[in-house]
């Protein structure tokens, strides 16, 4: 990769994220951390707003702004998958979002670019999900977005019945299930409930992260347990 197309590729990084540390810029770009410290030395001196350290990490200045983007036939292409891909998994909303904003997008794009996009040879047909799970997956999608705590009405696999007030943090699809990961009051304890076994839910009051109980944390400890059971039951030779 040119330098030139490097610096372009950590402002486009940058922007689109909070924090962006230099490791996880190098591991991105296929570099030595050293080469990401000068090219943001660079980026600044020709006036980029990046703002942070080494070490701690850096952030684009709230305003900072570039010209539209022209997108490649491959990075076209990967858009129109993506969208395919995930329409049908999403609840109604976020679904309807997301093929607004690819007509935007293909909107805009190169006759040529735009033909290569829409004639992609990938699909990925319709899936058939529990009414209940569609419907309940947009209100606990926002309850995390928004931090709002949740009670639920939840059925599990042994269909013992049991009423939960969470902190919603994220909902997770299994390729064939959606899971709702949250902190449970009731069990002091991450616990991640199938959103098909949820009979009824309330959106409840917001509440503040704790230390322990966010979902940095949960991604921890889940990290954690899946090396414990690696170094339980390692893989034969």
């Amino acid at each position: 990769m040119r330098r030139a197309d490097r610096l372009f590729q950590i402002v486009q990084i940058i922007r689109g994220r909070r924090l962006s540390t230099a490791q996880f810029l190098a591991e991105r770009l296929e570099v030595s951390e050293r080469t990401v410290y000068r090219d943001i030395a660079e980026l600044m001196t020709q006036g980029v707003p990046i703002e942070g350290e080494a070490g701690v990490g850096y952030r684009m200045r709230s305003g900072f702004d570039l010209p539209p983007l022209m997108f490649t036939h491959e990075e076209a292409q990967a858009l129109v998958a993506s969208v395919r891909i995930a329409q049908p998994r999403l609840d109604a909303t976020l679904a309807a979002q997301a093929e607004n904003a690819l007509s935007k997008i293909l909107a805009v794009l190169p006759a040529a670019a735009r033909a290569a996009a829409e004639t992609l040879a990938v699909y990925a047909p319709p899936i058939e999900f529990d009414p209940a799970t569609r419907l309940r997956l947009e209100p606990l999608r926002l309850a995390a977005e928004g931090r709002r705590k949740v009670r639920l009405s939840y059925l599990d696999l042994k269909d013992v019945a049991s009423e939960r007030t969470v902190r919603p943090l994220g909902c997770f699809y299994w390729g064939a299930v959606w899971t709702l990961a949250a902190w449970c009051e009731v069990r002091e304890e991450f616990r991640n409930f199938r959103i098909d076994r949820i009979r009824e839910l309330d959106v409840l009051g917001s509440f503040r992260d704790e230390p322990g109980k966010t979902l940095p944390d949960f991604f921890r400890q889940a990290e954690v347990s899946a090396a414990a059971h690696r170094s339980a039951h390692p893989k034969p030779n």
